[in-house]
């Protein structure tokens, strides 16, 4: 059973430790959850994990990894799974998440988040992976699509299809990364649009909003800026078809002050309370 979980949260970064412990009041007030990186947490004591219990006493949280691989023909990690069993069992996230990827293979870790050749033979390889986690991790898994600066000559399907085709036949859920969705689009030439109403509503339980960078002839998902016009336009477009799905921003460099990333939150909260009312 997953816990219910509404509202606007931001990933949670050492950064802002100490605002969301001691300012109780004010802007921390607008923060309604957290997501914490699980790889951060995965450890069996020590300051990290300490300060994650406090705040967890504050603070409703969701996990979210970056380590599953799920896409890589390597075995999965059954020590990292039991990890992340452990974790959850401790702070009782609302969901566990991942991406929709691979991250090395032959034992070696490339640090990226890699896109997947989208065919039938990926396709059951990733469904049947998925199955193996969730029994695993004794709960629902949500994944998250990447942004994507390659493509495979072998794919014959569109990335919204297989993405679509895995929550479907795996039975998981589906972590929206709008700006994600955004970037690739410009990156492969694509209609957001198009991207977005091909998920399937009842899949799709978070959003993810960040910031990207421009490098002239293609766009960089680097996090470490505000969010763009562009992505606020598409994040309308997705509350309007989807409802007010719970929301958070992803901030890893340049990171500000909380009180001025919430005010950032606070523009996602009004969009969504303005446009959930088309859904």
């Amino acid at each position: 059973m997953q816990t219910p979980l509404s509202g606007f949260g931001l990933g949670l970064r050492p950064a802002h430790y100490e605002a969301l412990l001691h300012e109780g009041s004010g802007r921390a007030r607008g923060v309604d959850w957290l997501e914490v990186v699980s790889e951060n947490y995965v450890v069996p004591g020590g300051k990290p994990l300490d300060v994650l219990e406090r705040i967890r006493a504050r603070y409703p949280l969701v996990m979210h990894g970056v380590s599953l691989s799920i896409g890589s023909t390597d075995p999965l990690d059954g020590e990292y799974l039991r990890a992340l069993r452990r974790l959850s069992r401790r702070i009782e996230p609302a969901w566990i998440s991942d991406h929709l990827c691979w991250t090395g293979i032959g034992g070696r870790n490339l640090h990226d988040l890699l896109p997947l050749p989208y065919n039938e033979e990926a396709l059951a390889h990733v469904v049947d992976r998925v199955g193996q986690v969730q029994d695993a991790l004794g709960r629902q898994l949500l994944l998250e699509n990447v942004s994507s600066y390659l493509t495979y000559q072998e794919s014959d399907m569109s990335e919204w299809e297989f993405l679509s085709a895995v929550a479907e036949r795996a039975d998981c859920a589906i972590l929206l990364d709008v700006n994600n969705i955004y970037v690739s689009s410009v990156n492969h030439g694509f209609d957001p649009l198009t991207y977005l109403h091909a998920m399937p509503k009842t899949r799709v339980r978070q959003f993810h909003l960040a910031g990207h960078s421009d490098e002239g002839g293609h766009l960089i998902d680097t996090h470490d800026h505000p969010i763009a016009p562009a992505v606020w336009n598409l994040y309308a477009r997705a509350v309007e078809f989807f409802g007010a799905v719970p929301t958070m921003i992803e901030r890893d460099d340049n990171i500000p002050t909380l009180s001025e990333l919430v005010m950032e939150l606070d523009m996602a909260r009004e969009l969504a309370h303005r446009h959930a009312k088309a859904a």
